[in-house]
């Protein structure tokens, strides 16, 4: 896969790509990225990218000049067509099953805008998605981009140091993830439940799938209208209606 992202401050991606996972997973070529400033191909002498929106109102409009030329050379670098996203407070509520996706592509373009908005030719004519990371308002696209692109690149092969972790993700599974312990057994008291000491995996994996229906009954119920149960899932869900 290779992502790139249009940006005014790609210095504020820099941090996030040289980090952690996505600092492994680049150095292992699991993914390349570039990040460019839409400013350098502004036509205007002041390199301006923004100007004020025809009908009025309050605030500036990223101009369709600059961001147009700056998908199209980074389009015409790759063999593939890709996947072109604008970061935006209207658009699709991202969730695992976009990062799943979207983790199927080899490229991916990310627009990030400031300002008031941009001007509709740009999602008219050059985007393929529009994403939102939730119902607030960002001071830009460049938080929004991060986390999508993380959320992406993790999901890509051998990404994760455990093949298994990505599958049984909370919301991979359509349900949230059951809870996890570690050494020692009695921290202050707090022991962890014995069936995780029994060395019986199969209890051990009914105990867990019990608990991530628990969980998600608790803090998520409206999950499961989207998520298809078994006869014994359903028998375990109705065990808690009826509490």
């Amino acid at each position: 896969m290779h992502i790139d992202v249009l940006t005014l401050f790609p210095e504020m991606l820099s941090g996030v790509f040289n980090s952690s996972i996505l600092k492994k997973a680049y150095e292992k070529d699991k993914f390349s990225y570039n990040l460019i400033n839409f400013r350098d191909y502004s036509q205007d002498k002041h390199y301006k990218v923004d100007d004020y929106p025809y009908g009025g109102g309050a605030g500036m409009v990223l101009t369709p000049q600059p961001v147009f030329d700056a998908v199209e050379a980074v389009v015409k670098e790759r063999p593939t067509k890709p996947r072109i996203v604008l970061m935006c407070p209207q658009g699709e509520p991202y969730n695992q099953k976009k990062a799943e996706e979207l983790a199927k592509e080899e490229h991916l373009v990310f627009i990030c805008g400031h300002y008031e908005g941009y001007d509709e030719r740009i999602r008219e004519q050059l985007v393929t998605d529009e994403i939102s990371i939730g119902d607030y308002v960002l001071t830009g696209g460049e938080l929004g981009a991060m986390v999508v692109i993380d959320s992406v690149v993790r999901l890509l092969p051998d990404v994760l140091g455990n093949k298994e972790s990505a599958p049984e993700d909370s919301f991979s599974t359509g349900l949230l993830e059951h809870p996890h312990y570690t050494r020692p057994a009695n921290f202050r008291g707090m022991k962890v439940p014995d069936i995780l000491l029994s060395g019986d995996h199969a209890k051990i994996e009914a105990w867990r799938r019990k608990e991530s229906l628990k969980r998600t009954y608790e803090r998520r119920r409206e999950l499961i209208d989207k998520h298809s149960l078994s006869d014994e899932d359903t028998k375990i869900w109705n065990e808690f209606n009826n509490k």
